[in-house]
């Protein structure tokens, strides 16, 4: 008996990290790593002994500024298939 390729109970099982509420929580942490890089990057501008590293808290920011949009991109793709 040959296996029925299209039965109605097919369903796209989705890995763990890949679920709406991961990539919201994902999205909320980020945002938080954000706002803390914001906050190193006022601090560092106006305490000048921290100026040489200004990087690192760029660097909080501009990560986390490509986590939120990809998994931004990654939940509109799947809102709109």
């Amino acid at each position: 008996m040959p296996l029925d390729q299209n039965p109605l109970f097919r369903k796209v099982i989705l890995p763990w990290y890949d679920t709406e509420k991961a990539c919201y929580t994902v999205i909320v942490f980020m945002l938080l790593v954000f706002l803390f890089g914001i906050a190193g990057i006022l601090e560092a501008v106006e305490k000048t002994e921290y100026n040489e590293y200004i990087w690192v808290p760029v660097l909080l920011v501009a990560m986390s500024t490509v986590v939120i949009v990809s998994t931004s991109i990654r939940l509109i793709k799947r809102y709109t298939h």
